[in-house]
């Protein structure tokens, strides 16, 4: 399809829904779930989506861009910070708001201030995807629904678990029917605007934050320094994983080297997947100290704070 073609073909329902809630409500799975492919990174970590990503859902006479973005949650360091923001921005250039909650818990204070965000942002339809239903036992049910729909009295709701998928092509038909007519905004078999490059960042940090505990996590930076198609069947990716102490360099690595291995293999094999090529991963682990309080490392890093 040419770029003109692009711009003026007008379908039924075509906007962008920005995807907001706490951290690790499953905003990440749920959208996922609906494109039918791994689009974001995932984890039980709070927390875990640090940037913007989109995800391109493509029907007849529909293209819906869903805005994946980082939990909103109280900031305690500059990349704090600028998660946040990412969010908060997402929220402005919507034409829908589908605010995810959490079931198995009542609502919190960050579920209040996703709320209370919601409200300034412009006057869009909000849709509340009450997510994990399928983890509650019944009594809890209509309390938590209850609860919740009190934050957004005005929104409307649906019920689901992101999981196994219940409740989700409900969801998604609510959320076309609140899409205005547009254009075709990206080809019909594109999936993501994320570069390979870095995809392959995110996927090598997803396995750190699978097979690491504590704070560990939450200090760690990916960066690729070289992307290489070496041949039409093997690709050359060297990453380096940044971490705040030499402790958690110890850490990373593990015991004779078992850990970073471990979590080079298994982004090894994913990568190759998501390639179709033979993959040659080189992970090294440097320390980069307070990084997340440093706004020109932040900025190196990929994470740009707004002025």
């Amino acid at each position: 399809m040419s770029d003109a073609q692009t711009e003026t073909h007008q379908l039924l329902h075509s906007g962008y829904v920005a995807v907001v809630g706490k951290p690790n409500v499953g905003k990440s799975t749920l959208m996922n779930r609906i494109l039918g492919e791994k689009i974001a990174i995932v984890s039980p970590k709070p927390q875990t989506t640090r940037l913007r990503q989109l995800g391109i859902y493509t029907a007849p006479d529909v293209q819906a861009i869903f805005v994946d973005t980082p939990g909103i949650h109280q900031p305690r360091h500059k990349l704090g910070k600028f998660m946040v923001e990412v969010a908060r921005s997402a929220l402005n250039d919507a034409d829908v708001i589908l605010f995810v909650c959490d079931l198995t818990t009542l609502p919190d204070d960050d579920d209040a201030r996703v709320a209370a965000m919601i409200r300034e942002a412009i006057n869009v339809p909000i849709l509340m995807a009450l997510n994990k239903l399928d983890l509650l036992r019944p009594e809890q049910v209509i309390p938590h629904v209850e609860a919740y729909r009190a934050l957004m009295p005005e929104a409307d709701w649906e019920s689901l678990s992101a999981a196994n998928g219940d409740g989700v092509p409900s969801l998604l038909r609510r959320v076309i029917a609140k899409l205005p007519p547009g254009p075709l905004y990206y080809p019909e078999d594109q999936l993501s605007t994320m570069p390979l490059r870095d995809i392959a960042a995110e996927i090598v940090r997803e396995k750190v934050l699978l097979n690491l505990e504590q704070e560990v996590p939450h200090a760690v930076a990916v960066e690729v320094e070289e992307f290489i198609e070496r041949s039409p069947t093997l690709t050359y990716i060297r990453v380096i994983i940044y971490v705040e102490r030499e402790s958690h360099k110890s850490i990373l690595i593990g015991r004779g080297g078992a850990m970073l291995k471990k979590i080079g293999s298994e982004a090894r094999a994913e990568l190759e997947h998501l390639l179709g090529t033979q993959v040659y991963l080189e992970p090294w682990v440097k320390v980069l100290k307070n990084w997340r309080q440093d706004e020109t490392l932040l900025a190196r890093l990929g994470y740009r704070l707004r002025a």
